[in-house]
């Protein structure tokens, strides 16, 4: 193709995104939810041939000047959602919204600051993912802005996971990004930081890179991201998110979420969350965890405990086990012995002081085959491992 036809094909392309970013924006204003409003409970009689046609004429709708309001929405395709965004949905599967997506999307989608809290699996991700992508692409955003997004994860294998998402609902968008999780070099991280657009990181990762590469700059960002919020705002963190909220904007769009969440005023106030919109889809449940998650406990005197773990692996060699330790030493320990033994299951183990390669092989091969691994808390948070059949915590850690 000839060079006057790509810059013709070029501007066609920006004028239509133009066109498209104005109905986008002029919808979200017209059809925004009032503060502190959920959406009413999903009907049952529609079908699915139904929705899509709903969909259809709420588009069209729009289209017209006619706006609807998204605030009641069940579908992502009836959302005020750029048509690159819905592809990449539509491509990967995404039709139903979840009720935190429901909850949250309208919301964040409209600049509201929002902190929500749901269950495990039950789509957080996607409900701070969409408004990142949507927020980038209504700024125009491009790797000559810098880093408009960043999302914060307590650990490298759910900060990798989140950027596969990201990956995935932004394939038809022309952003820049990456997660940075010690997969590669400080080094050659240091060249390409800059023209990032959107970050995925843990905290230690992101200071390093405040104190260490040349002019990282961050006066742009437009929108703050904590993922496993209550892990991330813990002591453990504090001084590590301390500096990074001294690097960034307050004028920002901030999203807080996690399966329990905190309303601690001065967790708040250290994230400069503005009038934020509360949303626990799952606040009546006793637990944080999946309703068809079945959970018992076991008292075991704690020289029959390594007994007690070797005799369960025995009566369940078909499954896939993950059994929780309290530390390195510990894990290093039982899978020795174990290994040893010759239990008649493949056995693994996991911990932070492996590279993250390695940790990232036996992930995937803990994935894909029965087997046992002994692990500490690296992998207690947000990754989705499909087919675990039991979950075993050896030491409980009780805190009042």
């Amino acid at each position: 193709m000839r060079r006057p036809q790509r810059r013709a094909l070029a501007k066609q392309s920006r004028a239509k995104d133009g066109d498209e970013i104005r109905l986008l924006e002029a919808w979200i204003d017209a059809g925004k939810p009032l503060p502190g409003t959920k959406p009413p409970p999903p009907s049952e009689e529609s079908s699915a041939a139904n929705a899509r046609a709903r969909a259809r004429d709420v588009v069209a709708k729009a289209a017209a000047g006619d706006y609807s309001d998204y605030g009641a929405s069940t579908r992502f395709d009836e959302l005020p959602l750029s048509k690159k965004t819905k592809d990449a949905l539509r491509k990967a599967g995404y039709k139903e919204m979840s009720e935190i997506q429901r909850a949250a999307l309208p919301h964040a989608l409209c600049g509201h600051d929002v902190l929500g809290a749901a269950k495990t699996g039950s789509g957080k991700t996607l409900a701070f993912v969409i408004p990142v992508i949507e927020k980038l692409y209504r700024e125009k955003w491009s790797q000559e802005d810098g880093v408009g997004c960043i999302i914060l994860s307590p650990t490298n294998d759910l900060a990798g996971q989140i950027w596969e998402v990201v990956r995935k609902v932004g394939k038809h968008h022309n952003f820049s990004g990456g997660a940075i999780v010690k997969r590669t070099g400080i080094e050659q991280e240091k060249e390409r930081i800059n023209s990032l657009n959107i970050l995925v990181c843990t905290p230690g990762r992101l200071v390093q890179h405040f104190d260490e590469t040349p002019n990282f700059d961050c006066s742009n960002l437009q929108i703050l991201v904590l993922d496993e919020a209550d892990q991330i705002l813990d002591k453990n963190f504090k001084s590590q998110v301390d500096i990074i909220l001294s690097q960034i904007p307050k004028a920002r769009q901030t999203l807080l979420f996690s399966a329990t969440q905190t309303k601690s005023v001065k967790d708040l106030a250290r994230v400069s969350l503005k009038n934020p919109e509360y949303i626990s889809v799952h606040e009546q449940a006793s637990t944080a965890t999946p309703d068809n998650l079945e959970q018992c406990a076991m008292i075991v005197p704690l020289e029959q405990k390594l007994n007690m773990l070797w005799s369960f692996i025995k009566r369940h060699l078909k499954s896939k086990i993950l059994v929780f330790l309290s530390s390195v030493k510990q894990v290093k320990f039982v899978y020795e012995i174990f290994k040893k033994l010759r239990p008649g299951i493949p056995l693994k183990c996991m911990h932070g002081r492996m590279k993250y390669e390695v940790q990232q092989a036996i992930v995937a091969e803990f994935s894909e085959s029965t087997s046992v691994l002994f692990s500490t808390d690296i992998f207690s948070r947000g990754l989705d491992i499909g087919n675990v059949d039991w979950v075993v915590q050896v030491y409980l850690c009780l805190k009042n």
